[in-house]
């Protein structure tokens, strides 16, 4: 991404609240053409990109899926970790080699539920990323297919 990203944890989460998540991390590595998660499948752990590129996918029956957004350095991967029923919503792949860190998504929502301060800044984060992709999502899909309609309407 050419541009900073508001929502990356850098630009949201104190120093403080960022190093607390930050001990629950452990380092991962994803090859290109991995697939990261599934949309329908159970939202157990979350990641934060450490490099690479990871595209989040919206599966369109009948289609190839419609690529959402393309993640990198410092940006989140999956918020379906935070609210029930904990299920993925979209789908991610590698579209390079991506190392990453890899949380435990209980082992946070435990830490947020003892800790309030953290527990809120670690859910004002993830609503702005929740916000930004519904926004991205939104704005996909319109370039998908409201030319379909535009024609269809003059039909």
């Amino acid at each position: 991404m050419s541009t900073p990203s508001p929502i990356r944890i850098a630009a949201v989460l104190s120093t403080e609240h960022r190093g607390r998540l930050m001990g629950l991390a452990r380092q991962v590595n994803f090859p290109e053409g991995a697939r990261i998660f599934d949309e329908g499948a159970r939202a157990e752990s979350f990641w934060i990109v450490r490099s690479g590129t990871v595209n989040l996918e919206l599966p369109v029956p009948g289609r190839r899926p419609a690529v959402i957004e393309s993640l990198g350095t410092g940006e989140l991967v999956g918020w379906s970790w935070l609210f029930p029923p904990y299920v993925w919503q979209l789908a991610a792949e590698a579209m390079t080699p991506v190392r990453a860190y890899e949380f435990d998504a209980t082992q946070v929502r435990l830490m947020m539920d003892a800790d309030p301060a953290f527990g809120s800044a670690v859910g004002h984060w993830v609503g702005r990323v929740l916000a930004h992709r519904l926004h991205q999502t939104r704005t996909r899909l319109l370039d998908l297919y409201l030319p379909h309609a535009g024609y269809r309407a003059a039909l």
